[in-house]
């Protein structure tokens, strides 16, 4: 049902969301399809890293030092940036203590997953040390670590407020200037909250009269340098993205309850913030928070945010993942949301929420709003009116402050639309970087983590994305926990329950031809005429500025570029195909691309459609239906994708007629010649002796039934006969019509004394050899009829399967029909086949 409901759905929540043409996009371009799947057999360039230990989750990249640090369940890695797998790492062992594991069990928490040292956090604290926090079988402790030595300290640091007691709770934490920012929910029943530690100024949200945060899970936080380059002197801010639960007007419009329903959010709060003098002490004074949106209403649940040119807060954007929400369990999809730093800036700058008590839920402010504004960093314009401090602000403005944390705006994606969407992938992590090719332009490239253990490498074009590769990195379905990028070692990191995962960024050589090279639209890769291959864009960094430019890419369109390149790729070899007159054979076209559509060229020029004269076009190839002379010909499989066409396979296909074979002629010898009379006398004495026969079969097959019957049940008949051991063996190669009438059902007759029964059934595989006497073997690819099993990838054919007949006891047509005379044409249309030479490959 859903399949049908879902690009329903999808349309009208598309155009919905907000009002313009330009949401008239329809939802299957933005259900991206990979262009290209790399499955794990096929994977190149790859490094692994599997240490004892469990859940890679927490990664840390020192691009100066090439060194990946991980923080694990019960250890800590450091290992080489450059080669992850080179068996040259450190390690640490945290365990927690069999103590510490009994009373975590003693509370209840499971002792297989949750009582043990899951490091949540590892960050740089200074030049000399590492910083880490672990769950310490819901007993936190955090460590001061030296980076050089990587081992562990003799004391330890209590983590009650640094670190979350569960494994599985919602975490994120960064270390400015010697201060620890983190988000989660620390004690053991203790409501989430964001705090600033090891700071001559700690501070936390607030708790009362009301809480800031409803039952919130953190995904991820950044700092932005929004001091940088600021005419009006603002302050450097980080950002908080997480789920909370939601009682604003609006809010549970496609939900049944409010009080289930969870929205994504966006929150900031100034580096700079001391707290309140009187009011709020101890707590943030520019904590402000609002609604993040991803314009489909199902779309809430936030699973991964990654930021970019974070630097430099002019240009500073965010991408984020979402999910459906949990109540729709039947229906599994991912969105992906753009948002630049502007208009969150714009949200925090408009009007404020506030709880009304009658209807105990958020409406819109409408009172006035005291200055300074409440929420606001201090800026060079505060300083000149005196306040040089948070805790020199206003009462009247830290009272608004403390009870008006919500903005009433939401914060809408850039163009008011996702950029992807994707059905049956649920995304849980994404990391992303900036390119600039050898052109000049610059575009952002993205990888996605999926739930089932793929990446999804996608690129950024104005208001969408184009997937160029989905890769699959682990053998067994798990999750994507972490995503790093390393530019200087030109590496994707992929933390895993497993282990740990080092891919390039790109693999240009995958890419044979110009227009493939063009096709993939990867920014990292382009074309060198002088080399006539694909290239990665890093390779020719040093090269002169004429011969940078001189790659050739088309990100934006992806066909342009190649028209005057000889580089098309060596044109695939002729085969020639062999067929009887009758017979079905397919034509094998992998289409390398799965946004190509295939297309068949008769001579040349005549194009077929599937079903056109007995042509079935599907995924594996051409398949010709009872093959006649008018199907002889030059067949070419060509690959049409973004206006390119590109020649695949050639086939030269011969239909020769299925003429019976020559009668044994007589020596012409005088004599020879018989007389009329002699010859009718000869057809005599064979019409007899075949009558006998048919007596003598009739009343063998009359004692036969009769013997059954004794028995108390009907025998079915046997197409050959079968060894005493082995049961029946009569198999054929060819599809043939079946008599009408029911199957008879009865059981398989036991011991050893008797053939089984066995019947015709259509079942899937290749057949076995015909009864003896049996023709010359031959190799399993090619069957004696010129056909060949379907190839290895992509089995279906347009929903039609071709299978192979062979016996089984599953009953027998009844009523009148000779299988005598089924089995003589089969057997007499193989014997002719066996004729053709130098049969070539053919196919079902």
């Amino acid at each position: 049902m859903w399949g049908r409901l879902w690009p329903l759905l999808l349309s009208i929540l598309t155009a919905t969301a907000v009002p313009g043409p330009s949401l008239r996009r329809p939802s299957r371009e933005l259900d991206a399809t990979p262009r290209m799947t790399i499955p794990y057999e096929e994977l190149s360039g790859t490094r692994h890293f599997e240490g004892q230990a469990q859940n890679y989750s927490t990664l840390l990249l020192e691009e100066a030092s090439a060194r990946l640090l991980v923080g694990a369940r019960g250890a800590l890695f450091s290992l080489s940036a450059n080669d992850i797998g080179d068996g040259a790492h450190k390690e640490i062992h945290w365990e927690a203590s069999p103590e510490m594991q009994s009373k975590c069990h003693q509370k209840g928490k499971n002792n297989q997953t949750e009582c043990f040292n899951h490091v949540r956090f590892l960050q740089r604290l200074n030049s000399t040390h590492l910083y880490a926090c672990g769950t310490h079988a819901f007993q936190p402790l955090c460590a001061a670590i030296d980076a050089e030595a990587f081992t562990l300290p003799t004391s330890f640091e209590e983590g009650k407020e640094k670190c979350p007691y569960d494994p599985a709770r919602g975490f994120t934490g960064l270390i400015i200037d010697g201060g620890l920012y983190t988000a989660t929910r620390y004690e053991f029943r203790s409501i989430p909250d964001i705090r600033r530690s090891r700071h001559p100024h700690s501070l936390r949200t607030e708790e009362t009269p009301m809480h800031w945060l409803n039952d919130a899970e953190f995904v991820f936080s950044v700092l932005v340098r929004e001091s940088k380059a600021s005419a009006v002197g603002d302050d450097d801010k980080v950002y908080y993205f997480f789920t909370e639960r939601a009682t604003e007007e609006g809010s549970g419009s496609f939900t049944q309850s409010r009080s289930s329903h969870r929205v994504a959010r966006v929150a900031r709060v100034c580096k700079g913030d001391l707290g309140g003098k009187k009011i709020l002490q101890k707590k943030w004074t520019s904590f402000l928070k609002a609604r993040l949106i991803c314009h489909i209403p199902l779309y809430e649940t936030l699973r991964g945010v990654c930021s970019l040119d974070a630097e430099t807060s002019s240009r500073t954007h965010f991408y984020a993942a979402f999910t459906l929400s949990t109540q729709w369990k039947t229906l599994e999809a991912s969105a992906i949301c753009r948002y630049d730093l502007a208009e969150i800036q714009a949200v925090f700058a408009g009007p404020y929420m506030e709880y009304q008590d009658g209807s105990r839920r958020w409406g819109r402010y409408e009172g006035g709003v005291p200055e300074p504004r409440p929420g606001s960093c201090i800026t060079d314009s505060l300083r000149s009116q005196g306040y040089n401090s948070s805790q020199d602000l206003p009462s009247l403005v830290l009272d608004f402050v403390k009870l008006h944390p919500l903005m009433a705006r939401p914060v809408v994606p850039t163009r008011g639309r996702p950029l992807l969407l994707k059905r049956n992938v649920r995304y849980t992590h994404l990391t992303g970087t900036p390119v600039t090719t050898p052109a000049g332009p610059t575009y952002d490239l993205l990888f996605l983590g999926t739930a089932d253990g793929w990446i999804h490498k996608a690129v950024v074009l104005g208001s969408g994305m184009h997937i160029i590769e989905e890769t699959q990195v682990f053998r067994e379905p798990q999750s994507v926990e972490n995503l790093v990028i390393s530019l200087m070692q030109h590496s994707l990191y992929v933390g895993a329950p497993s282990g740990v995962i080092q891919l390039p960024l790109s693999s240009c050589s995958r890419y044979r031809s110009c227009y493939d090279c063009i096709l993939a639209r990867d920014p990292y890769c382009g074309w060198d005429p002088g080399t006539h291959a694909c290239m990665a864009a890093t390779t020719i960094a040093n090269r002169s500025q004429g011969s940078r430019t001189a790659l050739i890419q088309d990100i934006e369109r992806g066909n342009r570029g190649c028209e005057s390149s000889r580089d098309t790729g060596p044109p695939p070899p002729l085969k020639t195909r062999s067929v009887l007159r009758g017979d079905d054979v397919l034509l094998p076209c992998d289409q390398p691309s799965n946004l190509a559509r295939a297309l068949w060229l008769l001579n040349g020029s005549m194009g077929l459609s599937d079903g056109q004269s007995g042509y079935r076009v599907g995924v594996d190839g051409l398949l010709v239906t009872d093959a006649q002379p008018e199907h002889s010909g030059n067949y070419g499989c060509y690959a049409e994708e973004n206006g390119l066409r590109t020649l695949l396979a050639s086939y030269s296909l011969v239909v020769r007629p299925a003429t019976p074979a020559p009668a044994p002629k007589a020596p012409d010898t005088p004599g020879a010649q018989l007389a009329p009379d002699v010859r009718l006398l000869y057809v005599l004495a064979i019409a007899a002796l075949g009558g006998l026969c048919l007596i003598l079969a009739s009343s063998l097959l009359y004692v036969a039934c009769l013997r059954e019957g004794r028995r108390g049940r009907r025998r079915k008949y046997s197409l050959g006969r079968a060894s005493r051991a082995g049961g029946s063996a009569v198999q054929l190669q060819t599809v043939s019509g079946q008599c009408p009438g029911e199957e008879d059902e009865g059981d398989e007759e036991e011991g050893a004394g008797g053939l089984e029964g066995s019947c015709l059934q259509i079942i899937p595989g290749e057949g076995a050899p015909a009864p003896p006497p049996p023709p010359p073997p031959l190799p399993p690819a090619e069957l004696t009829n010129g056909l060949v099993a379907l190839p290895s990838r992509l089995r279906r054919m347009n929903g039609n399967s071709y299978v192979l007949l062979r016996q089984s006891n599953n009953g027998v047509p009844a009523g009148p029909c000779s299988f005598a005379e089924e089995l003589s044409r089969i057997l007499e249309k193989r014997k002719h086949t066996q004729l053709v030479e130098q049969l070539d490959e053919s196919s079902v």
